[in-house]
């Protein structure tokens, strides 16, 4: 049975020191090669930490947590490091996710209301847009908050102003990362059945991977603010170089 401890225990493939740094579309196209197979463990990691409904949130936040450290490059033990970011965030994760999740709700009801206002009534247009452009915010932050989370221990107030932040200085990158999420589950439904193994396989895991991804950089800008918490800055583990 040691292959299958291994499978699930030894740290990801390194990466040749003189290699040169990329950026964008490249750096994720190079990462996702690298690690799709952790990816797809990793989607099983979520399904089964899921099945309970209320564990959602958490497991979403054990998921954002590889998938930060697969961003970083920083070496990770998949099942170890899944499994302690699941108990460490739990409640945090569950508050804040219902809490977003009833934000969300709000915002989606206001849009399908005014929508069908709209049509009898262009009066309506106007509440109609301002519904569109704060759910869109909405979902923006909690793709900021969920990896700021992962990434430092804030307070949760802080927590949301830092969120907050990144979502107005680099809100494109965090749309692009939740329109490519979409689009997952968009070919799911359009090629059924034949993509009928897409999310057992990699569209939770890569939808992930993508927010954290996208993210990320603004993450970091406002952790680097001057007062932004730097007693709480854990110290970044390479990956070791094979």
């Amino acid at each position: 049975m040691q292959w299958l401890r291994d499978m699930w225990t030894r740290e990801g493939p390194g990466i040749p020191k003189d290699a040169p740094k990329r950026t964008g579309l490249a750096l994720f196209t190079e990462i996702l090669v690298r690690e799709w197979w952790e990816m797809v463990k990793l989607n099983i990691l979520f399904i089964l930490a899921s099945l309970f409904v209320v564990t959602l949130p958490a497991a979403l936040a054990a998921m954002a947590r590889v998938s930060v450290a697969l961003a970083e490059d920083r070496n990770t033990y998949l099942l170890r490091d899944f499994t302690e970011a699941f108990l460490r965030y739990f409640w945090r994760a569950t508050a804040w996710g219902l809490a977003l999740s009833g934000a969300l709700a709000i915002g989606l009801y206001a849009i399908v209301t005014y929508a069908a206002g709209a049509r009898d009534n262009l009066l309506l247009s106007a509440p109609l847009t301002i519904a569109l452009v704060a759910t869109a915010f909405i979902a923006v932050l909690a793709c900021h908050l969920i990896v700021l989370m992962v990434m430092r221990d804030l307070p949760a107030l802080r927590l949301l102003r830092l969120a907050a932040l990144a979502s107005v200085i680099r809100p494109l990158p965090a749309l692009a990362a939740l329109a490519f999420t979409a689009s997952l589950w968009l070919a799911h439904i359009l090629f059924y059945p034949v993509s009928v193994f897409m999310p057992a396989t990699f569209n939770f895991s890569l939808g992930m991977f993508a927010v954290a991804f996208g993210v990320h950089r603004a993450a970091v800008t406002v952790l680097d603010l001057p007062n932004a918490t730097q007693p709480h800055r854990e110290p970044h583990t390479r990956r070791f170089i094979k």
